[in-house]
């Protein structure tokens, strides 16, 4: 039974089996063309010239000539069947891959995925390939040199036997340095993608020079990994060609001495030189591309892994639009360290149009709790419920689009302020005056759209990558109108005024009076007292544990006497009135 995680990758493939079959068949026709050379020399040495046969030489060489043309022509096809395989490749799993990236999220892996994928792509339309198409037929010249004479025959089998040697040696020498140097330079990637996405911290503080010395240490591993597999791969890449050329000199020198004795026709000497040039041919050009090939391979091999650990997802029956009752029942998260949890069976509901104040000390799993409201995170047992139904059993981007969520890192991208907040959905094709009104509306609704029309273009305005270029207030007001945008049923915010001034937090808590006025679930985390005037409820996190849940009154209440428990109520204290 074949692995889910990795078929649609194999079934790819399987689907382009149509354009290898073809590209065989022209191997197939192309090899078989290739003997016309070798036809020629003997005609020409052994009729043309004894006999004089001017007009005969004529039609040979229009004959070879035609051949030859024929063998360029179906080349070209043949490769433009496997660019064709690789084209189609990419529209089937480009997509499928970039989702499984997003899900394994930014780690060194998820930009890596696509690098193997491209790999791969390169490799079914690169030269190693049609080397691969060609090596079978070796066995055909190997034939014909039997056919001239057996000992030629005896050669070209020996000379192929110690080229597949010297192939397999070049495997076997290369493969661990390959894979190391694979390694160190996708790790050297991900660490430089990571400074530099702090840059700014790393000039301030003056670790620049550190920075950059410890990125040309990871870099330098790398190198030195790639410059041992290059100069082991040249060895035997320049041993083969010792080996391949001193063969067929050998060939020459054997087929003329067997001539000499008469065994064999003059044209018959550069007829086996031909025979064993083209049979040692595929084989050279395999190992000149087995460095390709092996990296294919290798990408092959992780891009089973990749899609394995995030395996596809079946189209789940789509469910009605959400209410907004959101229930936790008895979540657990393991964390790295297995006796200490992140989440510790927590559980609590939220209705319809209530604010859930989400509060406890730093390192007390808010964020992660938030994670896993979102689905960002699976629990490890217990279950995030929307309207009676689990979070799994919800088609992703349908759930989307009633849920608003603003992380603490704010999670802006690169294109205009209508894109953010819109979440792109210009680019999906909906209609413009829908996602202009609706776009409008987000902002308004957080008190964001005065905001916005003094940006330099307004709505318009181009982003980069986190925002660039804005303050970190405007950023965060622009990521909590994207929260909102097409009036989710649940709100979840994280720290939603951690950067806001007295403005932009007064319009704030109007827009979550107003989200509950239109009956929204809202989940808050906040640090500031001036937010718990709006929640209804509060849950006290403290160690991924519920210290207290209930309404607001009565968990400050209990946080407040001198008569509870110090240990499990000052957190909760300490982070009511922060």
């Amino acid at each position: 039974m074949t692995d889910p995680g990795f078929a649609p990758l194999r079934a790819a493939l399987v689907r382009c089996r149509r354009h290898f079959v073809a590209a065989a068949g022209f191997s197939l026709a192309i090899n078989l063309l290739y003997i016309a050379p070798t036809i020629y020399m003997l005609q020409v040495y052994d009729r043309v010239v004894p006999s004089r046969g001017g007009m005969t030489l004529v039609f040979l060489t229009g004959l070879l000539l035609a051949s030859l043309a024929v063998v360029a022509l179906l080349e070209l096809t043949r490769t433009r069947l496997l660019v064709r395989a690789s084209m189609r490749l990419d529209r089937e799993l480009a997509g499928y891959l970039l989702a499984a990236g997003l899900k394994r999220g930014r780690g060194a892996e998820s930009p890596r995925t696509l690098r193997d994928f491209d790999t791969l792509r390169q490799a079914i339309a690169g030269a190693g390939i049609i080397a691969l198409f060609d090596v079978p037929w070796t066995l055909v010249y190997i034939a014909l040199c039997f056919v001239l004479h057996p000992a030629l025959g005896i050669l070209a089998v020996c000379g192929s036997a110690l080229l597949v040697a010297l192939s397999l040696g070049t495997e076997r020498a290369t493969r661990t340095l390959l894979d190391e140097a694979s390694n160190a330079a996708a790790t050297f990637y991900a660490a430089q993608a990571r400074a530099a996405a702090v840059g700014e911290v790393v000039t301030v503080l003056g670790m620049r020079a550190a920075t950059i010395s410890r990125q040309l240490n990871q870099r330098s591993g790398a190198t030195r990994r790639q410059v041992q597999a290059s100069f082991t791969a040249a060895r035997f890449t320049a041993g083969t060609r010792f080996v391949r050329l001193g063969l067929q000199s050998l060939g020459l020198g054997a087929a003329a001495w067997l001539a000499v004795e008469q065994q064999i026709s003059a044209g018959a000497i550069f007829a086996a030189s031909l025979l064993m040039s083209r049979a040692f041919s595929p084989i050279e050009m395999v190992l000149g591309s087995w460095r390709s090939l092996t990296e294919a391979r290798n990408a092959f091999h992780r891009l089973e892994t990749t899609l394995r650990e995030s395996p596809g997802e079946s189209a789940p029956t789509l469910l009605p639009a959400p209410t907004g009752h959101l229930v936790v029942e008895q979540v657990w998260l393991s964390g790295s360290d297995a006796d200490k949890p992140l989440l510790s069976g927590v559980s609590f509901s939220v209705r319809p149009g209530e604010v859930l104040g989400l509060v406890g000390p730093s390192g007390a799993g808010k964020t992660t709790l938030v994670r896993t409201l979102v689905g960002a995170t699976r629990p490890t047992r217990g279950a995030v419920r929307l309207d009676h139904a689990s979070l799994a059993d919800w088609d992703t981007d349908l759930l989307g689009r009633h849920l608003g969520y603003l992380p603490q890192d704010l999670g802006l991208m690169q294109g205009t302020v209508k894109q953010n907040i819109c979440r792109f959905g210009d680019i999906l094709g909906l209609p413009r005056e829908e996602i202009d009104a609706k776009t409008i509306q987000a902002a308004q609704a957080c008190g964001a759209h005065e905001m916005i029309l003094r940006l330099p273009a307004g709505y318009d305005t181009v982003l980069d990558w986190g925002g660039a270029g804005l303050s970190l207030g405007q950023a965060q007001r622009i990521a909590l109108a994207r929260a909102l945008f097409g009036n989710p049923s649940i709100v979840i915010l994280d720290e939603p005024n951690a950067h806001l001034d007295g403005e932009g937090e007064a319009a704030l808590l109007g827009a979550i009076k107003r989200l509950k006025e239109a009956r929204t679930a809202v989940v808050l985390v906040a640090h500031r007292a001036a937010m718990l005037g709006v929640m209804d409820t509060l849950l006290v996190l403290a160690d991924g544990r519920v210290t207290h849940f209930g309404a607001r009154d009565d968990v400050l209440r209990q946080l407040n006497d001198p008569m509870a428990k110090p240990q499990a109520l000052s957190a909760g204290r300490e982070a009511a009135y922060a």
